[in-house]
C-alpha cells in the first residue's frame, strides 16, 4: 500500500512555463520554411569593415524540375541585387534543347552566366577562362594571393565570387560543382578545389580529371542511352523520346557539347525579350444577379417537385 502510494504522487516539473512562452521569439521566416541557411548566408554576406562598401558576390545555383538557373548576386540592407543571370532553357540558342538539368547543362549555365557577367564587365578578353576543357583546377599565386585564374592582370583584378549552394547537399559529384566548374572556366574568380568534382577518391586522396571530363562532356549520359537500348528497347524510347526527336545519339554527345560551348563564348549576350500580349479572346461570364439566382433555384425544386409527382401517378397506376 505504501510503495503504490508513492508511485502515484510523483512530482512533475513543468518545464515550459507561462514566462517561456511569453518570451518566446520565432525563427526567421524564410528559416521556417526551410529556403534559408542564415548561418551560412551571413558568411557568405558580411564583408569586412575596411573593405568599406565594396559587396561579396556570390554565385547563385539553383535546381528546379526542369533547369539549372545560376545567378551573380549581392546584398544590401534592404535584399539582394542580381548582376546577371542565365537559365539553363537560353541553352536552346546554343544547340542543346534536351537534358537541361544533368551535369553537362549545368556546365553550360555556370559557363554562360561567367561569360556574360565579364562581357557586361569589359573583362571578358582579359579573362577567357580555359578554352580547353580538361577538368583541372586551375590557380595563379599573384602579390602573396591565390586567384583561381590562369593569369592575373596587372590593372584589373579578376572577377570573385563564392559559391551559394542554398540548402542542397555538397556530396562529391554533385551537379552544382558543374555549374561551378563551368563559371570558373569561364574566367570568374571562384575559390574551390577538386575534392566535390566526380572523380575524387576520398580514401586514395586522387583525383581523376578525366572521369571528370567525361561527365562535362556527357558520357555517363551516352553510357546509360547505349546500356538502355541493349538491354531495354522500349524503355529507351520512353526515356529518351526527347533526344531521339532531336536526332541526339550517344555517340554525338560530346560534339554536341563542344559546340555548345564554342557557340556560349561567340554570343554570351541575353537575347532581347519579347512583348507580351495577353489572350483577350476569352471573356468571363457575368454573374447573376440575386433575383436570377433564387429563379434559377426555384426552378430546380419546381423540376424536382413535377418528377416526384410523376413518379408518384406511375405508382398508383400500377
Amino acid at each position: 500500500f505504501f510503495l503504490s502510494e508513492i508511485a502515484t504522487m510523483v512530482f512533475v516539473k513543468v518545464q515550459k512555463s507561462k514566462a517561456y512562452f511569453s518570451r518566446f521569439q520565432v525563427k526567421f521566416r524564410r528559416r521556417r520554411e526551410g529556403k534559408t541557411d542564415y548561418r551560412q548566408r551571413k558568411r557568405l554576406c558580411a564583408q569586412d569593415k575596411n573593405k568599406y562598401q565594396s559587396p561579396k558576390y556570390r554565385l547563385v545555383v539553383r535546381f528546379t524540375n526542369t533547369q539549372v538557373i545560376c545567378q551573380i548576386v549581392y546584398a544590401l540592407i534592404d535584399g539582394d541585387r542580381v548582376m546577371t543571370q542565365s537559365t539553363s532553357k537560353e541553352l536552346a540558342r546554343y544547340g542543346l534543347k534536351v537534358g537541361l538539368k544533368n551535369y553537362a547543362a549545368a556546365y553550360c549555365t555556370g559557363l554562360l552566366v561567367a561569360r556574360r557577367l565579364l562581357k557586361k564587365l569589359g573583362m571578358d578578353d582579359l579573362y577567357e577562362g580555359n578554352t580547353e576543357v580538361d577538368a583541372e583546377v586551375v590557380s595563379t599565386e599573384f602579390e602573396k594571393k591565390t586567384y583561381f585564374v590562369e593569369e592575373v592582370d596587372e590593372d584589373r583584378r579578376p572577377f570573385r565570387a563564392l559559391l551559394d549552394v542554398g540548402c542542397r547537399a555538397t556530396t562529391t559529384g554533385c551537379r552544382i560543382f558543374g555549374a561551378l566548374k563551368g563559371a570558373a572556366d569561364g574566367g570568374l574568380d571562384i575559390p574551390h578545389s577538386e575534392k566535390r568534382f566526380p572523380g575524387y577518391d576520398r580514401d586514395a586522396k586522387e583525383y581523376d580529371a578525366e572521369m571528370h571530363k567525361e561527365r562535362i562532356f556527357g558520357g555517363h549520359v551516352g553510357e546509360y542511352m547505349e546500356y538502355l537500348e541493349e538491354e531495354d528497347n522500349q524503355k529507351y524510347q520512353e526515356q529518351f523520346a526527347s533526344y531521339l526527336a532531336e536526332s541526339i545519339e550517344a555517340d554525338g554527345l560530346e560534339e554536341l557539347y563542344e559546340g555548345v560551348h564554342e557557340k556560349i563564348r561567340e554570343d554570351p549576350t541575353a537575347a532581347e525579350k519579347k512583348d507580351f500580349s495577353p489572350d483577350k479572346s476569352f471573356k468571363k461570364k457575368a454573374k447573376l444577379t440575386h433575383a436570377e439566382r433564387k429563379a434559377r433555384v426555384q426552378a430546380k425544386k419546381d423540376a424536382k417537385i413535377a418528377e416526384l409527382e410523376e413518379s408518384d401517378e406511375d405508382d398508383d397506376e400500377e
